[in-house]
């Protein structure tokens, strides 16, 4: 009577060119890792984030999500590998990315859902557009991230706002074109004095920038792409299909990628190969002093690819930690 092991031998000679190892369990890949540059994560991660596979970052704002990211692609670049961040919400900042020690030759910045604006000079040099200086309601509950717009967004309407009240008008061929390709979907918002902002819709920044993340995947040439879509409501992000997630993960897992994904409350669900939730420090600040740091929390969720052995220890072993805490320093404190 022919053994067991000699018709699994012979089903999987049969089935060699289809489905290799068919009746074969693969061994659990170990993947390599890369530093995040800082050293209570990295003890925590057993190395840093993981390399060809998918890595959620999740958290409300000021937890640290983006010092986090900046502090990995700065890792990326120093070693002279190209990276891409895609931009959603218009929140990079070039001068903090600079700060965190990445090095911009070595970074696409995709702007997903830029303002298109075309100020014109009002009959009075002093009649400030009061449009951009109003700060929207916040959205509060699960779905809304239970706060308001990002301070980094409000700088940046100031700065807007402040060209309408110097009476500047935009002439470039970049803002002419982007007027000209303006779709439908986009809202139109009156200002005073005949002019106008136009706002890309949500959806419609979410959709490019899922497929420029595509398109990077697919291409090939980039070591780490950020997705970073934390400045859109639990609403939108959570209406994503699946497919992308997984398809970004397959993409990441051929071309050796290693893919950030940045947002308010998790999406990916199962295609995320580590799912990190940061927290901020919720203590308060002393009275009477300058802002000079602030303390972050990291606790893992979900981790995968991790060395496992058939060995059952004797005794029971030690609980593996899953939470870490660093600070990060202001640039005017003197540390980095």
């Amino acid at each position: 009577m022919t053994s067991a092991s000699a018709i699994r031998l012979e089903v999987e000679n049969a089935l060699a060119h289809k489905m290799p190892s068919a009746l074969t369990p693969r061994s659990r890949a170990i993947r390599p890792t890369i530093p995040t540059g800082i050293d209570a994560v990295d003890r925590l991660l057993e190395g840093g984030l993981p390399v060809g596979a998918l890595t959620e970052i999740v958290g409300p704002e000021s937890s640290g999500r983006t010092s986090l990211a900046l502090s990995s692609i700065a890792q990326f670049t120093a070693a002279g590998k190209v990276c891409a961040w895609v931009d959603v919400g218009d929140m990079l900042k070039p001068e903090s990315a600079a700060a965190a020690g990445i090095a911009l030759p070595y970074l696409l910045w995709v702007r997903c859902g830029m303002y298109r604006e075309n100020i014109e000079v009002s009959p009075s040099r002093f009649e400030l557009p009061q449009t951009c200086l109003v700060r929207p309601e916040p959205i509060k509950g699960l779905h809304g991230g239970g706060c308001g717009t990002h301070p980094r967004q409000e700088s940046k309407s100031v700065a807007r706002a402040l060209e309408g009240f110097l009476g500047q008008k935009k002439t470039s061929s970049d803002s002419v074109s982007a007027t000209l390709s303006q779709k439908k979907s986009d809202t139109t918002q009156p200002l005073q004095s005949g002019s106008f902002c136009s706002v890309v819709s949500p959806w419609s920044r979410i959709e490019q920038a899922l497929k420029a993340t595509d398109l990077l995947l697919q291409g090939g040439g980039f070591s780490a792409v950020v997705l970073d879509v934390a400045s859109m409501p639990a609403r939108y992000t959570s209406r994503i299909p699946l497919s992308h997630w997984f398809r970004y993960r397959a993409a990441a897992e051929h071309s050796r990628s290693s893919v950030l994904l940045l947002t308010q409350h998790a999406c990916a669900n199962s295609s995320a190969g580590l799912v990190l939730h940061l927290a901020g420090d919720t203590a308060a600040m002393p009275p009477k002093t300058v802002f000079t740091k602030q303390s972050h929390r990291l606790r893992i969720h979900r981790q995968r690819f991790l060395q496992e052995t058939n060995v059952i220890p004797m005794k029971k072993p030690v609980a593996k930690v899953t939470e870490a805490e660093w600070e990060t320093y202001a640039p005017w404190a003197g540390r980095r």
